[in-house]
């Protein structure tokens, strides 16, 4: 039969030993290095991405804006959108129709000329098939 510590007479110890047990550590170098290289590196791809977002985006010299379209008719879509440009440039926009499927089914390139920095245009886009959405694809500066 085992006997127990206490059984023994000896006070009871924890099985890993305590702390003062062990021999002292000796001192470590600091990893202030590793972090600084790992900061860097992080706000290196941020900028990079932030980069490739805002290039991605291309001219934004060109605000262009629906307010509103109709897609009643199967073969046509009507949509009225608004362009703010520098007056002293031109424009070109592309309207695109979509059907319910988001499948294109019509488009037509708009030019837009220098002289008004503010237009508001009504358009007829012929399409393909009954459309369900137009939108301003993009407009860039000539």
């Amino acid at each position: 039969m085992a006997i127990s510590e206490a059984e023994q007479g000896q006070e009871p110890r924890p099985v890993l030993g305590s702390p003062g047990d062990f021999p002292e550590r000796e001192p470590r170098r600091g990893n202030f290095v590793v972090h600084v290289v790992i900061a860097i590196l992080c706000a290196v791809c941020a900028a990079g991405w932030g980069y490739v977002m805002w290039a991605s985006k291309g001219n934004t010299d060109v605000i262009d804006e629906v307010i509103a379209f109709d897609a009643n008719r199967s073969d046509s879509l009507q949509i009225t959108f608004e362009v703010v440009k520098p007056s002293d440039r031109a424009a070109v926009c592309r309207l695109r129709a979509v059907d319910v499927n988001h499948v294109e089914v019509g488009s037509r390139e708009i030019d837009i000329p220098a002289g008004k920095g503010y237009i508001r245009l009504t358009e007829q886009l012929q399409t393909s098939a009954q459309a369900t959405s137009g939108s301003v694809q993009y407009c860039h500066l000539v």
